[in-house]
């Protein structure tokens, strides 16, 4: 027998609100700087912005109320609160949205910074080990299209935005993914985040809510 045969890993998943079914995450797509505030402040123009996005892998997913790891290799890490479309099927064999949660994609903004300057992939700032925690999925119509969306970090409200400040919406946000990758059932679309994003450090307790949704809570772990 070869020796180096292993076991597959079981695929990330995430609990859907009210059932025991749990929702399968195949990969997870962000749109990046798609609220003006945080364009800004990210040093952009939102009026010349055009769609972007980046990729996290699926394990990167932190579930029923685990506790991310500070990551390696970073003095800057960052919250940055975020609404998730969940996509499933859709009709006439396509895909669609299927249900939302609250997510948060954690960042090493110091490794994000230095491959901007150098024009390198921000896959090691973005898509490491542990930086998407994501709450349970709340199936059907986003319950609040309009409502507030809040992080806060140990008590301290540190974003304080709407979903209608988003330049794109979530249907545009799909479409504009759909001309790029083949979407498909499993994928999470992870729509940006307001103004306020800033660092979080071993200790911290961090808090994310969106209105109709479950709330996203963890502590980040030394």
């Amino acid at each position: 027998m070869t020796q180096w045969l292993f076991a597959p890993r079981p695929a990330p998943s995430l609990p859907i609100v009210g059932s025991d079914q749990r929702f399968p995450v195949r990969r997870i797509l962000c749109v990046g700087q798609n609220y003006a505030a945080h364009a800004r402040e990210m040093g952009s123009d939102p009026d010349k912005q055009t769609p972007f996005f980046f990729t996290k892998p699926g394990d990167a997913i932190v579930s029923d109320g685990a506790n991310p790891s500070y990551p390696s290799a970073t003095a800057n890490l960052h919250y940055e609160a975020e609404l998730v479309a969940a996509i499933g099927p859709g009709e006439d064999g396509g895909v669609a949205i299927v249900g939302w949660a609250v997510g948060c994609d954690l960042t090493r903004r110091d490794l994000q910074a230095e491959a901007k300057k150098t024009g390198r992939p921000w896959d090691a700032a973005k898509g490491f080990d542990q930086s998407a925690p994501c709450g349970s999925i709340t199936l059907g119509d986003l319950p609040s299209p309009d409502g507030a969306i809040r992080l806060s970090v140990n008590g301290e409200t540190r974003q304080d935005s709407v979903l209608n400040d988003m330049i794109l919406n979530p249907d545009r946000i799909v479409a504009a993914a759909a001309a790029l990758w083949s979407l498909q059932p499993g994928d999470l679309i992870f729509t940006g985040t307001p103004s306020g994003v800033g660092p979080v450090k071993p200790g911290d307790r961090v808090v994310v809510t969106i209105d109709g949704l479950e709330t996203l809570s963890f502590e980040v772990q030394s």
